[in-house]
């Protein structure tokens, strides 16, 4: 039996947004929430966890000229638009067994774009909010 322990690295993920490669990504992350309660009865510690709604955010990190161009593609106003992004994990040159997470109907409600003196480059982060993760699809 072989044993492969080999991790995958930011260099093995490729991530779609609205069916747009982002080669200018740097960042990219995405959660899944749970309402979650203790629920007391007689005597003063927990006797169960209740648990509630589920929720999903995140946020992505691209150069300016990247989400210049998601921008474009949603139709020139990024807080318009819903859309769902493919995040794809490994390598096949590598060995790997590919594994692909998708996140579901993105809907962003605020962008910053700032720069300062200096800068070599622009980053622009994007807080989201989702509908669901569909993991290994």
């Amino acid at each position: 039996m072989s044993f492969n322990s080999r991790e995958y690295e930011w260099a093995d993920i490729t991530v779609s947004a609205g069916g747009i490669d982002l080669v200018t990504i740097r960042a990219i992350k995405a959660k899944k929430k749970v309402e979650q309660e203790a629920v007391y009865a007689k005597g003063g510690e927990p006797y169960a966890i209740q648990k509630g709604n589920s929720s999903y955010e995140g946020e992505m990190e691209l150069l300016k000229s990247g989400f210049d161009q998601l921008e474009d593609a949603a139709g020139g106003d990024i807080t318009k638009a819903r859309f769902d992004v493919l995040v794809h994990y490994g390598d096949p040159s590598k060995g790997d067994v590919m594994r692909t997470n998708k996140i579901t109907g993105v809907s962003i409600g605020e962008c910053e774009e700032a720069a300062k003196q200096g800068d070599k480059f622009m980053p622009v982060t994007i807080p989201f909010m989702a509908l669901g993760i569909k993991k290994n699809i």
